[in-house]
């Protein structure tokens, strides 16, 4: 395929995070244009299900926009058993998000949605198990201080200090960042998208 045959892809999230994995792998979106939607669980969801519904709703509503491109969603889900975490956004939730995760293992839920210009709609969802060591009220005090957790599902970011706490994981470490490489590689080349295009 060639680069002028190539779909317009638009990001439907203002993470950079998920651009830079994004240019891990040679892409790098036409637009990034965030969503805007309610990302409150419904009542008695289950954290895979909440992370599959939040990323297709995003990039259904981003589609609606941009009609004939590639829109890619995704949104990341931490839980603890049928727990949802908090996107921590005070210094309360943090604390209370890493005394739950200290000492024992979890999940992190990636869901990935492409909808192509067709408005076929192709998804997948990363599971990856994450386990704490034992937090001391030091380690977590220090944590607070540096201010990386604002706004992160589960109150940290594997990428930054919080790498660290981390005794073992099993699954996507991209996954854990915000967007699993492989699942999102495997859904753009299935809709005719070049990774690694030539310059």
């Amino acid at each position: 395929m060639t680069s002028k045959a190539k779909p317009r892809l638009v990001l439907a999230s203002a993470s950079p995070r998920r651009i830079a994995l994004l240019a891990q792998i040679g892409v790098e979106p036409d637009e990034v244009r965030p969503s805007d939607i309610d990302e409150a669980p419904l009542k008695g969801e289950l954290p895979r299900e909440h992370a599959r519904r939040l990323a297709r709703e995003k990039a259904e509503a981003v589609a609606k926009l941009e009609p004939g491109a590639l829109v890619l969603a995704a949104d990341t889900v931490v839980a603890c058993g049928r727990r949802i975490l908090p996107k921590a956004e005070t210094e309360p939730q943090v604390r209370q998000c890493l005394a739950l995760l200290s000492g024992r293992a979890h999940r992190v839920y990636t869901a990935v949605t492409l909808i192509r210009p067709d408005g076929k709609l192709m998804e997948r969802v990363s599971e990856t198990r994450v386990a704490f060591k034992r937090l001391s009220k030091e380690e977590i005090d220090l944590y607070v201080e540096n201010g990386e957790w604002l706004g992160k599902a589960g109150g940290y970011a594997i990428q930054g200090h919080a790498a660290v706490f981390v005794r073992l994981l099993t699954g996507s470490h991209s996954g854990v960042i915000g967007l699993p490489l492989f699942e999102t590689a495997a859904l753009l080349t299935g809709a005719g998208f070049p990774l690694y295009p030539a310059h």
